[in-house]
């Protein structure tokens, strides 16, 4: 059973949205739901979330439907989820809840695990006394005395263990991935980033040519993925795949997310990956917006990507393209991830940005030093090249860091430092 409650300030539209997704994440967590009860409130009642007749009304409803397992759309506070569970006679839940479900049986690596554990625990603290409830039984059940307050008390202690174990894991991860990024230095990086679903797996699948796990589901992936995606023209790029960000994305998840998340955060550029298709894109596209800011992220280089609009007419196509660029002022290109012959803008944009953040220069090596000059074509872009006896001149554009590392090699000469490229 799913209860939707949104305030009565909330577009009808959207708050229908929001239950529709709601029932794709009971889907996606393997439920099956039997019906939907809405109320629109001015504000979430203390005690219920929703109002006394609601509840009874909620009631009556579990007991015709057998329902057993009512999904809340909004996040219930440890007393709304025990009052609740009190009143109807079935196991309750929230949207938050649901979410961390589905992370925990879609995690494949160890440090994705360990993420999902991390925010169930923390997620789980405060609800513990709730959890005991079955220990009443024992001694009369008022506050939980005797063996039950013991053993939650002990629980609590674990928890705290186990979370700060936890933390400690996900660290060394953390200094192994800032590792990994350094080895990557002087490669332009990108990552993806976007609502769940939008099509960011299936966009690195064409691009890079890699077998990634693709599935019509959200939160098809958790593990974030790097492939190096070849733009032509000698330009080659690495390209992440992040998590998917969804609207009203529990708190401690996104916490637990973030060394997974270090990788946009190192990036050189995050292209937020939209579903063109989806009625409600711009509201999606507010969601990201909003999650990365939280995560001190909202300000980095950024490019939009609309996928799927190979589920639109040319008309549909052509009248969200001017409505992009009237409203928004960060590059946007237009594709379907199923077909690359509609991937050359992205391309091009992609390869505008390298050229605008290499070093323009002159400089003159030996004639054989063949590991500079194999390092120069492979790492930059040669763009003139002539001979003076044993001394070769040439005119490159190169990554900040190879530029660095380059002057610093004996033999080299800076001959001009050129004004960037416009």
């Amino acid at each position: 059973m799913l209860v939707g409650a949104p305030l009565k300030t909330l577009h009808e539209g959207i708050a229908k949205e929001h239950l529709e997704e709601l029932t794709r994440l009971t889907d996606t967590a393997g439920g099956q739901v039997v019906d939907i009860i809405r109320q629109r409130i001015d504000a979430p009642h203390p005690r219920f979330y929703v109002g006394k007749g609601k509840v009874d009304e909620l009631r009556e409803c579990v007991a015709a439907t057998e329902a057993d397992l009512v999904i809340f759309d909004d996040e219930l506070t440890p007393a709304q989820g025990k009052a609740l569970e009190e009143r109807i006679g079935v196991r309750v839940m929230d949207r938050a809840e649901l979410i961390l479900d589905i992370f925990a049986t879609r995690a494949r690596t160890g440090e994705a695990k360990m993420q999902v554990e991390l925010a169930q625990l923390q997620y789980l603290l405060p609800r513990l006394k709730r959890m005991w409830t079955h220990l009443s039984r024992i001694r009369g059940g008022v506050g939980l005395r005797g063996p039950g307050e013991m053993q939650l008390e002990t629980d609590r202690r674990m928890i705290g263990r186990r979370i700060a174990d936890l933390r400690k894991k996900l660290e060394v991860v953390v200094r192994a991935r800032a590792v990994q990024r350094q080895s990557r230095e002087g490669k332009f990086r990108v990552a993806l980033v976007g609502y769940t679903n939008a099509g960011k797996s299936s966009l690195l699948r064409a691009l890079s040519g890699s077998d990634l796990f693709v599935e019509d589901r959200l939160f098809a992936t958790l593990d974030s993925a790097t492939r190096s995606v070849d733009l032509g023209e000698g330009f080659e790029i690495l390209v992440t795949d992040t998590v998917g960000f969804i609207r009203k994305l529990p708190h401690h998840l996104i916490a637990s997310f973030r060394s997974t998340l270090e990788e946009a955060r190192e990036a050189d550029l995050l292209a937020h990956v939209i579903d063109a298709s989806h009625a409600g894109w711009e509201e999606q596209k507010g969601v990201v917006e909003d999650v990365l800011d939280e995560l001190d992220l909202g300000d980095r280089p950024q490019i939009l990507i609309f996928n799927k609009v190979d589920r639109l007419t040319h008309a549909e196509e052509e009248a969200l393209s001017r409505r992009v660029r009237a409203f928004d002022t960060t590059p946007a290109v237009f594709l379907s991830a199923l077909r690359p012959d509609t991937f050359e803008p992205l391309r091009a944009l992609f390869k505008a940005r390298i050229r605008a953040g290499l070093r323009h220069l002159s400089v003159r090596v030996g004639a054989h030093a063949g590991e500079i000059l194999a390092m120069l074509y492979r790492e930059g872009e040669v763009l003139n090249q002539s001979q003076h006896g044993d001394v070769l001149e040439l005119e490159i554009r190169v990554p900040q860091a190879v530029a660095s590392r380059l002057l610093q090699q004996p033999g080299v000469e800076l001959a001009r430092d050129h004004e960037p490229p416009a």
